[in-house]
């Protein structure tokens, strides 16, 4: 009988990343893969990004939203209440042998808990990172505790899981999947990037992504106009902005995003690119601006500056592109001088990405066949002490 795993994801960037592993999956002859949506992926305000699993021609076993009209600290806790009861009666129906899992959002929280709570053993992605300014932090370190096996981006982040109590031998440093992307995804030339965005994108462009710090309370609207007052006085850089995620505040960011648009012509904003045109994106781009994880993990690939904003990323592991900044006007257009200085470009350039190197799909596949086919998960976990100096 065929061991079926169930792939969570909620939001267009968890699906870039869990893309190959769920297309080798697909490949194993003994694994029945199950692909269950949640989250942002059905909201309509949010780009629908469920289409985009569907393009790629992957079957979807099952929607199921959970998403509240409203961001609020409370509309977030009883969304997460709505994960559980849904997904509840998801796995009590499909009774998967695993559950694969990435990151550290509050649906995957309410969705590991509801499977640990029904004896579903949990592969977590991308455990032991720190971002100290959101609570995806607290969130990540609840995942870890309550799952199986651990994949990691890095040795360091591998030490901090193993930190928590997890045995070494089921934490595994895998590298970040999306360097995989970006070695295997086919790039868009300029002229089809153009043409799928339907811009013209002969001046330097920037790439532009900025996500609530939801550790700050009432922050986001004063972060997010500092830094597109800041764009806007650069008349001579094209701004491409991708919105935010379903978070606390997320829907005060896109308003203003929007309201940006619409009195500057050289700002464009998106719902989603998808994996290929934000990789092509980045390719051409001159810099990238704001406080997601994808200026530190992949943006290095290619070579190019990262302005870093804030707090939210503090914590990851950077490379020399990355130049931080406080979420201010004066300190963010500092930023970005430096950034466009032929000193600080040149530096950019000859990044080396701390990230890995582009075979993290195998790994994880390997392992997943390795405890599933030969039954050697056991959920009653010994926690694994370290000394204390």
């Amino acid at each position: 009988m065929k061991k079926i795993i169930s792939v969570l994801t909620a939001t267009r960037a968890e699906y870039g990343l869990l893309k190959p592993i769920i297309a080798k999956l697909n490949t194993v002859e003994e694994f029945d893969i199950r692909i269950v949506v949640t989250g942002a992926h059905l909201s309509p305000e949010f780009g629908l990004t469920y289409k985009e699993i569907e393009k790629d021609g992957f079957i979807i076993d099952e929607n199921i939203n959970i998403l509240l009209s409203l961001d609020t600290p409370s509309s977030i806790s009883k969304s997460m209440g709505l994960a559980m009861i849904s997904f509840a009666d998801y796995f009590e129906k499909l009774n998967p042998d695993l559950l694969v899992a990435l990151g550290d959002r509050y649906e995957t929280l309410a969705v590991v808990a509801t499977a640990m709570n029904q004896r579903i053993p949990i592969a977590h992605l991308y455990g032991g990172e720190t971002t100290e300014g959101a609570v995806d932090e607290s969130f990540r370190h609840a995942i870890t505790k309550l799952s199986y096996l651990h994949f990691t981006s890095t040795d360091e982040y591998r030490k901090r899981v193993i930190q928590l109590g997890e045995h070494p031998n089921r934490v595994y440093a895998v590298g970040a999947i999306g360097i995989e992307n970006i070695l295997n995804e086919k790039m868009l030339t300029k002229v089809e990037l153009e043409n799928e965005l339907e811009i013209c994108l002969e001046k330097p462009y920037a790439v532009v992504t900025f996500h609530p710090v939801t550790l700050e309370s009432d922050s986001s609207e004063n972060q997010i106009e500092s830094l597109l007052e800041v764009c806007k006085e650069y008349k001579n850089l094209y701004f491409i902005l991708t919105k935010a995620n379903a978070d606390v505040e997320g829907r005060i960011i896109n308003h203003l995003i929007d309201k940006y648009v619409g009195e500057n012509d050289n700002f464009v904003a998106f719902k989603s690119l998808g994996t290929r045109r934000y990789l092509s994106a980045l390719k051409y781009c001159s810099m990238v601006i704001g406080n997601s994880s994808s200026g530190l993990v992949e943006a290095p690939s290619f070579g190019i500056p990262t302005i870093n904003i804030g707090d939210r990323q503090k914590g990851r592991l950077q490379a020399s592109n990355v130049i931080n900044c406080e979420p201010t006007k004066n300190s963010i257009r500092q930023a970005i001088e430096i950034a466009l200085s032929k000193d600080f470009t040149q530096k950019a350039k000859k990044t080396i990405n701390p990230y890995g190197n582009g075979d993290t799909s195998d790994k994880v596949i390997e392992v997943l066949k390795e405890y599933l086919l030969n039954s050697k998960i056991d959920l009653k976990k010994k926690f694994y002490d370290l000394e204390v100096k």
